[in-house]
């Protein structure tokens, strides 16, 4: 399990954006890239209508999707494109990495929020980054990392409050929101990358190789039998059914008698709004020490099959049948992440950044409408980028015979 979740008190982070190590950083970005996540290029499409409310002094929040982990880094490119930093919010256990990630994250324009309840702080500041107008506020919209980019999840509802109560802050011009669609295009020899690393998977499961199989059902193979495990720890024997069925039936076996002990039997929300709504509840004695060591096992436990839920929740089941490379890439880059917690690096992959029109936000929210007006203009936006950007690749890897 990746270190998401901290047992320790928390404290807010805020940005101490220094124009000396963003240089620095930002000298050293394009290696680290390629070295860590197989980044060899980034294009920006669209930072005109950026740059246009940036001329215009508007306070700008800039929505993103969040399928990879470098997203922050590559829209840094974006910022170069626009000659203006970003501020960029990200979840606390992101600073509590490493040392070095913890002092450099805030003088690159990071602050921190904790998920795992009502941070005010970190509200405030965002809010008052967006009200200012100095530097644009990036917010991902999803929350986590999906490791799929031809899908959207649930957005949270966090970046619209965010945007409305900026707007009535600010004391003179708009606050807009830019929707920014990253996409990335897979330029390497598929089969070539990711049979290595489908190997290795069937070695840990003590499988004879399964060369003989298509790449689709191979991996296929593997993503059955990954759940299959997962079955058999908690329901003792594999389940029956489509994997989409399966994959629900687990998520709900591991939420129900968590949602009963912990939150009274609520389980309303998405899967996501569960899953931060237990932690919320699991986590603040935990926090203060005030356990035994078998209680604090004992949420472990807990806290482990709430990671194990939101993995569940990045997939959908059918995300192969369309066997692009990079949904091909993407599931077995994810199956590696759940598997070992990391994930390698996959070059050559080119980035492209495409930009949306800015929306004009109004300080009041038409409570007329069932889902705020805010996020469904965001979301038809990003959903218009997804399909437009589907042309944007250059070459065919070769090696891809998937079907």
């Amino acid at each position: 399990m990746q270190s998401v979740v901290i047992d320790k008190p928390y404290t807010f982070i805020p940005p101490r954006f220094s124009r000396f190590w963003h240089w620095v950083v930002r000298r050293l970005l394009p290696r680290n890239l390629r070295n860590e996540f197989g980044i060899t290029a980034v294009e920006c499409v669209g930072a005109e209508k950026l740059r246009a409310s940036l001329d215009a002094g508007h306070g700008i929040m800039i929505v993103g999707n969040h399928c990879r982990p470098c997203d922050p880094m590559v829209l840094d490119f974006l910022a170069a494109e626009v000659k203006r930093p970003f501020n960029v919010i990200a979840s606390w256990h992101v600073f509590m990495t490493s040392k070095i990630q913890r002092f450099l994250l805030p003088r690159m324009g990071g602050f921190s929020v904790y998920r795992e309840g009502m941070d005010r702080e970190s509200l405030k500041c965002a809010v008052k980054i967006v009200a200012d107008g100095r530097f644009p506020l990036v917010i991902f919209a999803e929350g986590i990392i999906t490791r799929g980019n031809d899908r959207l999840v649930n957005f949270m509802e966090g970046p619209a409050f965010m945007a409305r109560t900026a707007a009535k802050q600010r004391k003179e011009g708009k606050v807009v929101v830019h929707p920014v669609f990253i996409r990335y295009f897979f330029e390497g020899d598929l089969q070539k990358t990711v049979t290595p690393v489908i190997e290795e998977i069937e070695r840990r499961f003590s499988w004879q190789s399964q060369a003989q199989l298509p790449l689709r059902e191979r991996i296929q193979k593997v993503g059955d039998g990954l759940l299959s495990l997962k079955e058999i720890e908690y329901f003792h024997s594999p389940q029956t059914g489509t994997f989409r069925e399966r994959l629900q039936r687990m998520i709900d076996h591991l939420l129900t008698p968590l949602e009963i002990q912990w939150c009274a039997s609520r389980h309303d929300g998405d899967v996501m709004a569960r899953v931060k709504r237990l932690r919320s509840a699991i986590l603040p004695e935990m926090v203060t020490g005030e356990l035994t060591e078998s209680d604090r096992a004992a949420r472990w436990r807990h806290l482990a099959d709430c990671y194990l839920v939101q993995q569940l929740h990045c997939y959908t089941g059918d995300y192969i049948e369309n066997p692009t490379p990079e949904r091909i890439l993407e599931t077995v880059e994810r199956y590696e992440e759940d598997l070992t917690d990391v994930a390698r690096a996959h070059a050559p992959i080119r980035a492209i950044i495409t930009v949306g029109d800015a929306i004009e936000v109004s300080a009041t929210r038409d409570k007329s409408q069932e889902h705020d007006p805010l996020t469904v203009e965001v979301r038809r936006q990003m959903e218009a980028m997804l399909e437009s950007t589907k042309a944007g690749r250059r070459i065919n890897p070769t090696g891809t015979e998937i079907s």
